[in-house]
């Protein structure tokens, strides 16, 4: 008898553990990312991600683990079932409400990384439309599958130029670039959008360097100075998810029409 009331002491202990380890997880997997402001941004953005698997596998392990040292008693077993219970159920919450195996960060005026709704913001610059080339760049991403879903032509101000620029804020070359942006020839500013397009967009554009740019990409086709390298993409959801809000407001994004052949385009199977 002592000893059956001594394992349902531990099974009670273990399924607090088991419910104290979930509520803690789920605590330090929060976090919050907010957007960027400028002058005609979309209003800050929270999202939360919540992730369940840590206190999946930390309830199972000491549930399970301590399961060995039971005396098998039905009270215990209903325990140890509760606390089994509590890790199935962890694993189902995360399952459904844990964001894509694919996410940085959560869905985001970029969109979701991964699916057909990924964005990226890709700028042809001063020297690309000197050079007008604007039409075959384009065509490259529209070939490749992807939709334009935001376009305008502008020159910058030296306020917005800095903004998108400001992870270069350090670097001896930036007051050339802000420079160079600003010059008084327009940039052409886009968002492009589709499955994986910001890694993709990346590898059509090439390399920062032209001289390491690949044949066929547009670096490597156009350009041989890094100084005059023509185009700029999104080189990250986050950085994705600043520029579009920087350039344009969520209300120029027309993401709803569907090229004839998009379904097609975007499809698994």
């Amino acid at each position: 008898m002592v000893s059956a009331r001594k394992s349902v002491r531990e099974a009670e202990k273990i399924d607090r553990q088991s419910a104290a380890i979930f509520q803690e997880e789920t605590k330090k997997n929060r976090f919050r990312l907010t957007s960027i402001h400028h002058h005609h941004s979309p209003p800050n953005t929270e999202m939360f991600a919540r992730t369940a698997i840590p206190a999946f596998r930390a309830a199972s392990v000491r549930a399970f683990s301590t399961q060995a040292a039971s005396t098998g008693t039905a009270s215990a077993r209903r325990y140890m079932g509760a606390a089994a219970l509590a890790a199935g159920g962890a694993l189902t919450y995360s399952a459904f409400a844990a964001p894509s195996v694919h996410l940085e960060g959560p869905t985001t005026i970029a969109g979701e990384l991964g699916t057909s709704t990924e964005k990226s913001y890709v700028m042809i610059k001063p020297d690309g439309v000197s050079r007008q080339i604007v039409g075959d760049i384009i065509s490259r991403f529209e070939r490749r599958g992807y939709k334009l879903v935001a376009l305008k032509t502008l020159i910058p101000s030296e306020e917005l130029a800095k903004e998108h620029y400001i992870d270069l804020a350090k670097k001896p070359f930036y007051g050339g670039l802000v420079k160079y942006i600003t010059s008084g020839t327009p940039v052409v500013a886009m968002v492009w959008q589709g499955k994986d397009v910001i890694r993709q967009g990346r590898r059509l554009v090439g390399a920062t360097n032209p001289l390491d740019a690949a044949p066929g990409s547009i670096r490597g086709d156009f350009c041989v100075s890094v100084g005059r390298n023509i185009i700029h993409a999104s080189d990250s959801h986050e950085s994705a998810t600043k520029e579009i809000g920087l350039w344009f407001h969520e209300k120029e994004l027309a993401t709803e029409y569907k090229p004839i052949a998009w379904d097609m385009i975007m499809a698994d199977n």
